[in-house]
């Protein structure tokens, strides 16, 4: 004899109750759990709201970790300044961002006096740091 016991889920995953367009910041309203374990989906809305997507991302379909990201400080062709910091020593300079991104996004730029391109992180402010690997200790 097989017997089933309905029992508790023991996992929700988050999909998009509307769709999200690419650069969209995330809401509560746009988002609603679902009783079930959907690969690489988040599981809980303080991960996702306040985040900007980074692609489309379907009615109905999970919200990933992968597809969103920290809201844009710093867009594609945005003068942006340059900050290079070791020890005592601070050098600032203009750059063009040749790429998009948030805090904590590693984005190329190109040095606006000497037209060499650097890569750096995005900080808090929108300046990008350069001189430094992504964990922090210098290059």
């Amino acid at each position: 004899i097989f017997i089933l016991f309905p029992t508790a889920s023991l996992a929700e995953s988050l999909i998009a109750l509307r769709t999200i367009q690419a650069r969209d910041i995330i809401t509560a309203e746009d988002l609603s759990p679902v009783d079930a374990v959907i690969d690489g989906a988040l599981t809980e809305a303080s991960h996702a709201v306040g985040r900007e997507a980074r692609v489309t991302i379907y009615a109905g379909r999970p919200i990933r970790a992968a597809d969103i990201g920290a809201p844009a400080l710093v867009e594609r062709n945005q003068i942006v300044p340059l900050v290079y910091a070791a020890g005592g020593l601070q050098i600032t300079a203009e750059g063009r961002a040749l790429d998009r991104g948030g805090e904590g996004d590693v984005i190329r730029v190109m040095n606006l006096s000497s037209r060499v391109q650097v890569t750096g992180i995005v900080d808090e402010t929108g300046a990008v740091r350069v001189g430094m690997t992504t964990e922090g200790t210098e290059e």
